[in-house]
């Protein structure tokens, strides 16, 4: 076994193999930017090796400089995690070279599933069922439209070299094909290097199940069951669960030959996923699953494999790296119990789940394990205090679950999404509650299209009840700081011996603002009114950011984390963050509104099509902007001619920069 390794990537995946590496008493190296400086993965690893500027292309994918840290730090392997180089078969040859192991597949079976044209001509020649489309080299848009009418629509345009939902694209008539091509081509060129396109008929309605394969050097392969991931959002998984819902075994059996059959095809040795596109328009069958792509590492979702099955993924990718055989056989395992993983973001999601960014003031999760025994367990990369950056992917945390039945462990899993507690940015926990307590999903009615169905209902900002507001309005007014002495009277801020004091806060949630006066009655008690309803209430302060509200009687209990221009409160299970508005801005914002186009999210300029004295019309798209390397069309708001262009194709650009201003309207 390895006494040292270095692990090439950064956030919860590093911290997940470090965990392990730990336990097996293996040092670990950590490598780093500079926006990583005082990263968790920095601080819990046994030496850290600093690489390049915050750009990805400049620090965790030089290649050079993670070898040369290696190499420096007497690491003998190097674990890629996943995205970033692990599915590189460069990197893995590079590695090689230097005398060093990489922990994962030989180069030969990354580049063989590594373009999924020739990956899926591969499959074809294995026996493994393949979805009907075009793979070929041939990309003028003639020739690729003709072929989508061969195939016959609605088809999926996908990039290649593709993988997580990016340059991909779903077209449901002839007209809309070339603009559907173009943005999967320049999208695939802009995340792989690669603006080559394949098409595939689209299942109507889709189930997206894979399945977990390991193998070793000295010929074994086998299958660990399947995973559910049906339920995503632009091809983005959102939930994952494990085992499959009603997944007869004859079809599990099936499916799990397939899988071993593709991996033995490649002479694969680690972990790695084989994807399925599933009919789920009525029971699962033998022959309605088709061959999708394999990824050739270990995969975000794998927690839920590893808590059905027992078994610690990372290990045994370390166990193989090192040349020892698998120690199980496929009529070793058995599954036991469900299992979910949500992943948490920091995302807007009323913004169309736009990334975000923040400084993460507040961050309480359930009580649970990094990884092992236990009912919950929670896989993070950052703490408390630490910064969502723009350079990198947003996720704050996976929260997963484990129960005896289906039903046991989605309870599990909203009650855990109801504990993760997050203030300094806004996320996606809503919305994954939402999801937990779907009542289609409950039922195991599990299929692509789900989220898009339903996403008005999923989306809908929850309603702040009376007892929610009026915390927050002591919050926002400062009336539940801690007393700065002594003194019996600093408990009294804002009571007035002489008269009933009252003041005024505005918050604003969603779009809507609420404007509250609170009186302070003395010793903890408060009169808030809002839109001719008056609420008393009496607060008890419970420890940390813990609270006790009484309200006629019935005592609820509330956090309530109050910093800066937000105002949290987190209670019956919900979260609801409240921004402060700054009248002088506002004021400043409706003088501008209609004309100006802002950047919604931190990204890079990947076009800019207007010039100042352009004539455009209101939808026109003017910037597009990459963030998290999905891509994003910013139109122009009205009519008009362009005054003035503040940024241009290759910009890094911030929440919030102006990128452009019309001419005043007239008349």
């Amino acid at each position: 076994m390895f006494r040292k390794i270095l692990i090439a990537n950064r956030g919860e995946i590093a911290c997940r193999v470090m965990v392990t590496a730990r336990k097996l008493g293996i040092k670990t190296v950590a490598v780093y930017s500079d926006a990583d400086a005082d990263a968790k993965h920095v601080a819990m690893a046994d030496e850290a090796v600093h690489i390049g500027p915050p750009a990805v292309a400049e620090s965790y994918l030089r290649a050079d400089r993670i070898i040369a840290a290696a190499l420096a730090t007497g690491a003998e392997a190097i674990h890629p995690g996943y995205g970033f180089l692990s599915e590189n078969p460069d990197f893995v040859a590079a590695v090689e070279a230097a005398g060093l192991v990489f922990i994962g597949p030989p180069a030969s079976a990354i580049r063989a599933m590594g373009l999924k044209d020739a990956a899926k001509a591969l499959m074809v020649k294995a026996g493994v069922p393949v979805v009907p489309g075009y793979h070929g080299e041939r990309q003028d848009v003639a020739f690729l439209a003709a072929e989508a009418d061969r195939i016959g629509y609605p088809i999926l345009i996908k990039a290649r070299a593709g993988g997580g939902g990016k340059g991909m694209r779903l077209v449901e008539k002839p007209a809309d094909f070339a603009a559907a091509l173009e943005g999967a081509q320049r999208e695939g060129k802009a995340s792989f290097g690669d603006p080559a396109c394949l098409i595939e008929k689209y299942v109507t309605q889709p189930r997206h199940i894979e399945i977990q394969v390991f193998g070793d050097a000295h010929g074994n392969v086998i299958h660990l069951f399947e995973r559910d991931c049906s339920l995503q959002r632009r091809h983005q998984k959102v939930i994952e669960e494990a085992p499959a819902p009603d997944m007869p075994e004859h079809v599990r059996a099936a499916m799990g030959r397939a899988a071993v059959e593709a991996a033995r095809a490649i002479g694969y040795a680690g972990a790695g996923t084989v994807e399925f596109i599933v009919d789920g328009s009525g029971p699962l069958r033998e022959d309605g699953f088709w061959f999708m792509e394999m990824n050739t590492r270990l995969q975000v979702e794998h927690p839920v494999s590893e808590t059905i099955t027992g078994l610690d993924f990372v290990e045994l990718q370390l166990r193989v790296a090192a040349g020892e055989p698998l120690p199980v056989r496929q009529e070793d395992l058995a599954i036991d119990g469900w299992a979910f993983e949500a992943r948490v973001y920091a995302e807007d999601v009323p913004k169309g789940f736009l990334p975000a960014t923040g400084v993460l003031r507040y961050l309480s999760f359930p009580e649970g394990a990094e990884f092992g025994p236990g009912r919950v367990r929670i896989d993070s990369g950052v703490r408390q205090g630490d910064t969502i950056s723009p350079w990198y992917d947003p996720m704050i945390a996976k929260v997963v679950v484990h129960g005896p039945t289906r039903a046991a462990a989605l309870n599990m899993l909203n009650a855990a999404l109801q504990d993760c507690h997050v203030a300094g940015s806004v996320t996606n926990l809503e919305f994954l509650c939402a999801l937990s307590r779907h009542e289609g999903f409950a039922r195991g009615e599990v299929d692509t299209g789900l989220i898009a169905r339903d996403i008005d209902a999923l989306t809908a900002p929850p309603d702040a009840p009376d007892h929610v507001l009026s915390l927050a309005a002591l919050g926002g007014l400062g009336l539940l700081r801690e007393p700065a002495g002594q003194d019996p009277w600093d408990l009294l801020a804002g009571w007035r011996h002489w008269t009933e004091a009252r003041q005024f806060v505005t918050l604003e949630a969603a779009g809507e603002r609420f404007e509250l006066s609170v009186a302070t009655l003395g010793m903890g008690r408060y009169r808030a009114s809002r839109d001719g309803r008056t609420v008393a209430l009496a607060v008890e302060a419970a420890g940390g950011t813990a609270y006790r509200i009484t309200i006629d009687g019935r005592r609820f209990r509330a956090d309530l984390v109050a910093d800066g221009g937000t105002v949290s409160v987190f209670a019956a299970g919900r979260s609801f963050t409240f921004a402060l508005p700054d009248s002088l801005a506002d004021a400043a914002e409706a003088q501008a509104s209609g004309d100006t186009v802002v950047a919604p999210m931190p990204g890079l300029v990947r076009m800019a099509a207007a010039r100042p004295g352009d004539a455009v019309s209101q939808g026109d798209v003017l910037f597009v902007l990459e963030a998290m390397k999905m891509e994003h069309a910013l139109k122009a708001p009205r009519d008009g001619i362009v005054a003035e262009v503040f940024a241009a194709a290759g910009d890094q650009v911030q929440d919030g920069t102006l990128l452009l201003t019309l001419e005043a309207a007239h008349g």
